[in-house]
């Protein structure tokens, strides 16, 4: 091989070498710090660059991502009560800020633990655990305010903060289950002696409403029955029966229809009646006007 053929191909290797030192390609969500003699020059991000050899360098290959970090710390609320918080952030690298980012903050993770965890024991011992439960959005909002603000300035965008998990310890959580579990049974005693007396209210008057209406119904009966006595005795009377006589037919019809009921009734006990007849009858029958005679002297 001839010297100029040598030289020929020394030329294309070290061509190849520049070109490969002075082109390079940043990847999506990446964004390269480039420094030229040793100082902060440029940011480039996704596609084809070019830098100066042997002058330009790549500082740092920054992940434009959003990262997630999570904290977890031991802390008291307002009743006293030591829980365990378990609190994710989600952050990244502001575009407009990248070589802030690099230079300024050294271990970004774990400054951001460090706001976090200092937020969080600002925020929880100013409630009590009940609101601490019941108001853990608020306190991952104002924990997002107070950490993006501080990590704004070194150029990191806190995109969101959750509160994952409140742990109070066992005995706790044994203590607050035994409460829920006293409320739980007081109020369904109380659901049950409500449901006792209502029970009661509708019983007495159902017992109210049966006695108005059987009182009905007998007053009903006797009104009919007086009715048929007195249509019996217009019959009598319009045939030229005198009253005594009518009295008399009236009496001895209801007699008759007395022992017929009790001969006929299931519950019958033995009575024993003048029943003779006509003796039987003629003695009933003066006893019952004698009686109502009485009755009218007295009065």
């Amino acid at each position: 091989m001839s010297g100029i053929a040598i030289t020929i191909i020394v030329l294309i290797v070290l061509a190849i070498v520049v070109i490969a030192s002075t082109a390079y390609i940043v990847p999506q969500q990446q964004a390269y710090i480039v420094e030229r003699f040793g100082k902060f020059h440029t940011v480039t991000f996704a596609g084809i660059h070019f830098k100066i050899p042997f002058v330009d360098r790549i500082a740092m290959k920054t992940n434009m991502r959003v990262s997630q970090l999570n904290v977890k710390l031991e802390t008291k609320t307002l009743d006293n009560v030591f829980v365990e918080i378990v609190a994710s952030t989600q952050y990244r690298v502001n575009p407009d800020n990248v070589a802030k980012a690099y230079y300024e903050l050294r271990d970004p993770q774990g400054q951001l633990r460090s706001y976090m965890e200092d937020a969080l024991r600002s925020a929880i011992p100013t409630l009590t655990l009940d609101d601490a439960f019941a108001r853990k959005d608020n306190v991952a909002l104002d924990v997002q305010a107070t950490v993006g603000a501080e990590m704004a300035r070194f150029g990191f965008s806190v995109v969101k903060t959750l509160i994952t998990s409140i742990d109070p310890s066992p005995q706790v959580k044994s203590a607050m289950d035994s409460i829920n579990a006293a409320q739980r049974e007081k109020e369904a005693t109380r659901q049950r002696a409500e449901a006792s007396r209502i029970q009661i209210e509708t019983q007495a008057q159902a017992e109210a409403e049966k006695t108005r209406l059987q009182g009905e119904g007998q007053a009903n009966y006797r009104r009919e029955i007086a009715n048929g006595i007195v249509d019996q005795i217009r019959s009598l009377q319009e045939v030229g029966m005198d009253i005594s006589s009518v009295n008399n037919v009236v009496l001895f019809n209801q007699y008759l229809d007395v022992l017929r009921s009790l001969s006929e009734s299931s519950n019958a006990k033995t009575v024993v009646l003048p029943a003779s007849t006509p003796g039987g009858y003629g003695e009933v029958y003066s006893q019952m006007t004698q009686a109502m005679m009485t009755s009218q002297e007295a009065e």
